[in-house]
Parts: structure tokens; C-alpha cells; sequence
């Protein structure tokens, strides 16, 4: 399968290139960068291009079988009116300008994150896929992102949602960032450590890609997320072991806040996911305990 590839320099999209090009796959994959680490192959390309924004780029998507879209501006800073503007922007409107580049013979699947940030803070309620959104700014977001990659459905193209919990991996994303902290002997719970955290290896979000991509009945929104959420006090308990590394040093609410600002209230946030439409489907979690997980990512 030929398979174009946008944010396909970020945290995941580094990750996704090599590992479906080891499956056999074509890759072409759009970033921002000057370069990608892969270098050029016989199945892998890459183009550097604003992808919020029409241009050329668009042409690569009537060459191939399906794509996956990943692109979005980080939101871990200090969200201020522009920061919240690129946010939005950069996922809406790169999901926009793939949906008007499809034509109704061409890319067969479209694979587009969203992320469970769609469902706002829910407490203890377990959260499924058919679970309602929630209402704060990245519960927004998501809903307007879905709705963007959905309007594909119109072109015939078979769409998948990926709501991605947050995503353990070595090389990027939230657990680098956590690290320094604790193996300082400053880790520990945020604010109560009561509200839930879904996370999920990034190596089972790329066999959870792949199984979506290969299998025709698999359609509109997967959370994508361990189906074993943890409470954020046993999170940190569980990552301070795996390092040796005690994990008491409680940071308070205030604190968070402070520094953070409205991102601080998301950190505080809770969501219980559980991938109920993957495991319906058969779908395997080769790290589906965290324990297990950590030790993987932290001791390989």
C-alpha cells in the first residue's frame, strides 16, 4: 500500500514512517522540516511543505492509496490567543486541504488524528467512542477536526478517527518531558493524582494504524489508548519505580496553574478511556499494562 504521511516529522509520524516501511509499505510523508532522518528510498519519499496552506503538496494525495493525517501544532506551552489560533489552525486547516485534494477514484482511507482531549473533563465516567464531547477549548477543536475529515465520507473515502490518549514512545512526546523531574527525586502525582490518565506505547499505536488501514470494516472514531487508564498518582508511583526514583513530590494545583495557565487545567483533567471499538475488533495490545510498558521503554 502506498501511504502519504503529513506531521510526518513529529513525534509519531517518525515513528509510523519506519515501522510501515518494515511492513512492506510505500511511505510518503510531509513535515515542515528541511530533511527527514530516513534517507530516500524506493518506497520512502519526503516533501517539506506548510500543509495549511494549498499548494503543490496537495497533488501527492490523487498518487496514493491512503493517508494519514498527523499534522497539529504541539499544545504543550503557554496557550495564549495566538498559541490557541495555531493550535486550531494548523489541524483544521491541513485536514481541510487534504479532503479538497481527494477525488472520488483516488485515496481509498483517510486516517486522521483527533485525540480524547474531544471528550473535556468526565471524571470517573468511563469513556467510550460513542461517548458525547465535552465543552472546553480542545473538546472544540477535536469536534471541528473530526468534522473536517469526515466530509471525506462524501468522496466515497472510507475515514478513521484516531483519538489519541497520550502517546509513551522514547523519543518524543510526554514522557521525555516527565523524565528530568523524577530522576531528579522531584516526580510525583499533579494536584490530587485522583483524575485518570489514558495512555498508550507507541508501538501499539502503530499496529492499531495498520490493522485499521488493512481492514475495510474498520471506520469512524478509535480511542486510542491502553485499555488499563491509570489514575495520575499511580502513573507517577509506577514511573518513579521503573526508575528507581521515589514519587511523593505532589505538585499543587496552584502551582500548575501558575505556570501553565489554561493548559494547567487541561494536566488537571480526567478522562478514563477505554478502546472499546479496536478490541471489537480484535485488536491486541502488545503493552496493554503500564507496568509493563515503562519497563519496554525505559530499560530496552
Amino acid at each position: 500500500m502506498k501511504i502519504l504521511i503529513t506531521g510526518g516529522t513529529g513525534f509519531v509520524g517518525s515513528f509510523l514512517s519506519p515501522y510501515l516501511l518494515h511492513r512492506g509499505h510505500h511511505v510518503v510523508s510531509i513535515g515542515t522540516r528541511p530533511s527527514h532522518p530516513i534517507h530516500r528510498g524506493d518506497r520512502f519519499s519526503y516533501v517539506s511543505a506548510d500543509t495549511t496552506l494549498p499548494g503543490p503538496w496537495q497533488d501527492l494525495v490523487s498518487e496514493v492509496d491512503a493517508v494519514i493525517n498527523l499534522a497539529g501544532r504541539n499544545i504543550f506551552r503557554y496557550w495564549t490567543d495566538s498559541a490557541k489560533r495555531q493550535i486550531y489552525e494548523s489541524r483544521i486547516l491541513t485536514t481541510r486541504n487534504l479532503v479538497m485534494a481527494m477525488g472520488e477514484k483516488q485515496c481509498s482511507i483517510f486516517l486522521s488524528t483527533s485525540a480524547i482531549g474531544y471528550f473535556g473533563d468526565r471524571g470517573d465516567e468511563l469513556l467510550k467512542e460513542s461517548s458525547p464531547a465535552g465543552g472546553d477549548f480542545l473538546a472544540g477543536v477535536s469536534v471541528d477536526w473530526e468534522k473536517e475529515a469526515l466530509r471525506a465520507e462524501n468522496k466515497g473515502v472510507r475515514v478513521a478517527l484516531l483519538r489519541f490518549s497520550v502517546i509513551l514512545g522514547k523519543d518524543g512526546g510526554a514522557l521525555p518531558r516527565m523524565l528530568p523531574a523524577f530522576k531528579c527525586f522531584a516526580g510525583g502525582p499533579m494536584g490530587s493524582g485522583r483524575q485518570w490518565f489514558s495512555w498508550m506505547h507507541i508501538q501499539d499505536l502503530a499496529a492499531a494504524v495498520e490493522r485499521i488501514l488493512v481492514n475495510e470494516d474498520m471506520k469512524g472514531p478509535f480511542n486510542f489508548c491502553s485499555p488499563h487508564p491509570e489514575r495520575n498518582q499511580a502513573f507517577a508511583k509506577a514511573l518513579g519505580k521503573a526508575l528507581g526514583r521515589p514519587a511523593f513530590l505532589r505538585i499543587p494545583v496552584f502551582v500548575l496553574k501558575s505556570i501553565m495557565g489554561e493548559l494547567g487545567d487541561v494536566l488537571l483533567g480526567s478522562q478514563r478511556c477505554v478502546p472499546q471499538k479496536l478490541q471489537q475488533h480484535g485488536f491486541e495490545f502488545k503493552y496493554p499494562v503500564l507496568k509493563n510498558a515503562l519497563g519496554n521503554l525505559l530499560n530496552e
